[in-house]
């Protein structure tokens, strides 16, 4: 017996491979998003010379769909590439098709054969023939072929049987042989590949954090004076919505909403000790109140979450709750399920630690527990708890301290279950394992943009991100949070505010802020070479008025305008970095792959106190106008219009007036007048 047995079939001569989007050969889905186009690519060749054909086929992955089709179109070096656009949320396949196209061929051929005078009428047979066998036998292939292309070959067969073959030449028959060729056999990978799709907001959006404690502003004493802050609650903190959403944010991210411990409770500035008035940290998760399942009676009630994700829709944003799967010493899970958490060698249970650090407050989950899939279960079983009461999104604390292998089956199970639902991972740690979560399931994950600040570092970073790893890790740019004040922020006043903003809502598709303390300039450390706030809404309530004139608020808004406007923002893909004779300024451009909407054109003074000007050089082929054009680039934070021309035109950027351009491109004679001014409007 053959130890290599002949296959049963004739096998195709047609080579499909080095198809994108792939990760790790197949083994997790690649990431799109609803209404929104998505390509994949391919090589297809066969041996000798003949013409190859491709397509794409999608369907949902649980097996009631059928098969959906589109043609792929030739790039030149038997690279193909198509596009088509997912109308349904979750787990899709698709596979890529490559064929012999034997009308073209044979067409191809005998034109060469006409123009060196050469007999074909032996070819002319042949072609009647094929184009018998496709009329016999041939189905359109993409969804929305013409029927009248069978009409042209049954009257091309006719002419070619009557020995006419003066059509032979038109390249008309090129597209129409494409569509109708046999596919037999066919080349195509070992199996589908997986894709996941999205919400639009899992992969675009802003989003606004904020502590819903800290909505109330004082507490009157017994005279009537102000007394202090006082705990706000979740139906109170629904007033503040009204103002995250005039800003233009579409995620409302809430920090832990459940019982906080006593038992080694954390006091102000992140102190051991807590005084008897001291709230705690919202991450030291559980008390006899309840666990996970359950909201701070401080904060009022679960029906109240319900009421707040309603709040939020109303007013066209989406509600995220912060998920950290940990607990206080209090939790009730401590005691109803002590075999998830590991003993150190006294017994007692091992609280968290990153060394020399201690956080007494706080018990890991054991991943490797005798019990593991009970906690996969109860964990999973979170996640459904809140979503019934209308959360669709979830920052996910530090996941990648839990088993990669349980949240590869968590974010599966549930998003099968409901595929609009979106999980942010808030790991700031190692790139593979930052890459792994991606893998496995998360749509989105924090990046490490706020320590990304010279210009080499943001194009470094960037470059990669919008190329290696492009098709499953989605960054979500944040230039501060509750846990993240970099030095920067601390002495770069005004402007290092102003230009991180911009550059975190331009750079990446979706960003966000720790809300009023950016909105509000908060820079003080708790000590020097901290990068903790003092006086931090962690560990203690604070009172923010949101309507003070240096807010930053007019300028976010604007920020998330610009963002609805231009379609460019939704991507990475078309992200290209430009040179610039000044190493303080930072230009890149944005398109829609799609070419919807103006090109985008941002450059930006990464210096928060002196003045930076100089010329950018553009290439005009990456926003897809011709070498020496002229066009105009209307500042969308300025208002101002200037005529640009050709690759290389002057920048004139100062902190105190302007941190940055963001420039829709217009042919010249489009929208707005022209202005020779060199100092834009202030941003």
């Amino acid at each position: 017996m053959s130890v290599n047995p002949l296959p049963t079939s004739r096998p195709s001569r047609v080579v499909v491979e080095a198809v994108r989007p792939i990760i790790d050969g197949g083994a997790f889905a690649s990431k799109a998003s609803l209404g929104e186009p998505l390509t994949i690519a391919a090589d297809a060749f066969t041996d000798g010379h003949d013409v190859v054909n491709a397509c794409v086929r999608w369907r949902r992955a649980d097996g009631n769909d059928v098969w959906h089709e589109v043609l792929m179109t030739p790039l030149g070096n038997d690279r193909f590439t198509a596009s088509f656009t997912p109308n349904a949320l979750g787990r899709l396949e698709y596979d890529v098709l490559g064929w012999i196209d034997h009308l073209e061929s044979w067409r191809r051929d005998t034109v060469k054969k006409l123009d060196a005078g050469i007999d074909i009428s032996l070819e002319t047979i042949s072609g009647a023939r094929l184009i018998g066998d496709v009329l016999e036998g041939g189905t359109p292939l993409s969804d929305d072929a013409d029927p009248s292309d069978y009409l042209l070959l049954a009257e091309l067969r006719t002419a070619l049987l009557d020995g006419d073959t003066s059509s032979l030449a038109d390249e008309h028959w090129e597209p129409i042989f494409r569509r109708t060729s046999l596919r037999d056999p066919v080349g195509r990978l070992d199996r589908p590949l997986p894709i996941d799709v999205d919400a639009l907001h899992g992969a675009f959006g802003a989003w606004y954090e904020f502590f819903p404690r800290s909505t109330v502003t004082q507490a009157d004493g017994p005279d009537g004076t102000p007394a202090g802050p006082r705990h706000g609650t979740l139906i109170e903190a629904i007033d503040r919505l009204d103002h995250i959403a005039g800003m233009g944010f579409d995620v409302v991210y809430l920090p832990p909403i459940h019982p906080i411990g006593f038992t080694n409770r954390k006091g102000r500035n992140n102190t051991t000790s807590a005084a008897p008035d001291d709230v705690g940290s919202p991450w030291g998760i559980g008390s006899s109140a309840g666990g996970h399942l359950s909201v701070a009676p401080e904060l009022g009630t679960v029906d109240d979450v319900t009421t707040f994700a309603a709040a939020c829709r109303e007013r066209d944003m989406h509600l995220a709750l912060d998920i950290a799967f940990q607990c206080s010493p209090d939790h009730p899970w401590v005691t109803e399920h002590p075999e998830w958490f590991a003993k150190r060698a006294d017994g007692s249970i091992q609280y968290a630690e990153n060394p020399p650090k201690k956080y007494q407050d706080i018990y890991p989950l054991d991943f490797e527990s005798s019990d593991w899939s009970g906690l996969w279960t109860a964990l999973a079983d979170v996640f459904r708890f809140w979503i019934d009461r209308g959360v669709t999104v979830f920052r996910v604390d530090n996941p990648h301290t839990k088993a990669f292998a349980f949240w590869e089956w968590a974010l599966a199970t549930l998003r099968a279950e409901h595929p609009e639902t979106v999980f942010l991972a808030e790991a700031f740690t190692r790139p593979r394992l930052m890459e792994r979560l991606a893998k496995v399931g998360f749509n989105q994950s924090y990046t490490y943009f706020a320590w990304r600040q010279a210009s080499w570092e943001l194009q470094e970073y960037f470059s990669d991100l919008s190329t290696r790893t492009i098709d499953y890790f989605r960054p979500n740019a944040w230039p501060n949070t509750p846990d993240i004040l970099t030095e920067q922020l601390q002495t770069g006043g005004r402007p290092a505010f102003v230009s991180r903003a911009i550059l975190a809502a331009t750079l990446s598709p979706s960003w966000g802020v720790y809300g009023p303390a950016f909105e509000l300039l908060e820079h003080e450390p708790v000590r020097d070479g901290s990068e903790e706030y003092l006086d931090t809404e962690k560990f203690q309530l604070r009172v923010w008025d949101l309507d003070r004139e240096d807010s930053l608020a007019p300028l976010l808004t604007r920020l998330n305008r610009i963002r609805h406007e231009h379609r460019a923002f939704r991507t990475l893909e078309t992200l290209r970095f430009h040179g610039t004779d000044d190493p303080g300024l930072l230009c890149f451009t944005k398109t829609d792959p799609a070419g919807v909407g103006a090109a985008i054109i941002v450059v930006v003074n990464l210096d928060p106190v002196g003045r930076h000007a100089g010329l950018v050089d553009i290439d005009l082929a990456a926003i897809g106008l011709p070498y020496g054009s002229d066009y105009d680039v209307v500042d969308e934070l300025g208002g101002v219009t200037y005529r640009w021309s050709g690759n290389s035109n002057f920048v004139d950027l100062a902190p105190w007036s302007a941190s940055a351009h963001i420039f829709s491109v217009h042919p010249v004679g489009g929208q707005g007048e022209t202005t020779t001014e060199t100092t834009p409007e202030s941003a």
